[in-house]
């Protein structure tokens, strides 16, 4: 027996095709819309079995506040999520606003079908190899950039930062010197220093270092906010 559906999805060409299959394959859709901001308001109204609710941002804040109002409202109605891969924050979000699963945009129409079974049953409803997926970064993590270049710029003086930056612009001795209105020997050993504490043995590779690790980026508001050594511009008595 067909359950009783809406679509609800920004794209409002994909919620009319997947309402349109649904209704192919015995189900009742009793609304496909595209408005996300008043998603929780339709489905409320209409009171559906099961909601394939549409989202392409899961792990941003408030992407599943809809979800939280259906549930509260009416409990009854399972909401099945529809977006891209999701991160394992973007499951466990998902579930913690109270949807019954979390269903890929690109799934098959048949794997959309067996999800929508499970949930109206009261299972949740997740293909295996997301979860497998989800499980797998959890216990084997990506190194994360932006906390290596946290690190790394924890190290360095507001003077370095800015001889880094400098490097990584492909700025030789003499242009870091009169950029930063400096001596051409300070800038050598600012420079000396920078390599030193980032552990490199070239300019090169502390450019890379800096772009590979998200340093480059933090220390760009940091340069801009640095004064030459003693307060002067280049030329400046």
């Amino acid at each position: 027996m067909g359950a009783r559906l809406m679509v609800v999805d920004d794209h409002r060409l994909l919620a009319e095709a997947l309402a349109s299959a649904l209704k192919l394959r015995g189900h009742r859709v009793l609304a496909a819309a595209a408005p996300a901001a008043g998603a929780a308001e339709l489905v409320i109204t209409r009171a559906p079995e099961v909601c394939l609710l549409g989202t392409a941002a899961p792990a941003e804040p408030g992407a599943f506040d809809p979800v939280v109002r259906i549930k509260r409202e009416r409990p009854q109605v399972a909401v099945l999520v529809l977006g891209p891969v999701p991160s394992p924050r973007g499951i466990a979000a998902a579930f913690a606003s109270g949807a019954s699963g979390y269903v890929r945009h690109d799934e098959r129409i048949e794997g959309v079908e067996r999800a929508i079974m499970k949930a109206r049953a009261g299972e949740a409803a997740v293909a295996p190899q997301l979860l497998q997926g989800a499980f797998g970064e959890l216990l084997n993590p990506a190194a994360q950039p932006d906390d290596e270049g946290q690190r790394l710029l924890q190290m360095l003086t507001p003077r370095e930062v800015e001889v880094l930056v400098r490097v990584a612009d492909g700025e030789d001795t003499q242009l870091i010197a009169a950029g930063m209105g400096i001596a051409p020997s300070t800038a050598r050993t600012h420079v000396q220093r920078v390599l030193m504490k980032l552990g490199v043995g070239s300019r090169l590779e502390a450019a890379a270092l800096a772009a590979r690790t998200g340093l480059l980026d933090r220390a760009g508001a940091l340069n801009h906010a640095t004064p030459p050594e003693g307060g002067l511009a280049p030329g400046v008595p």
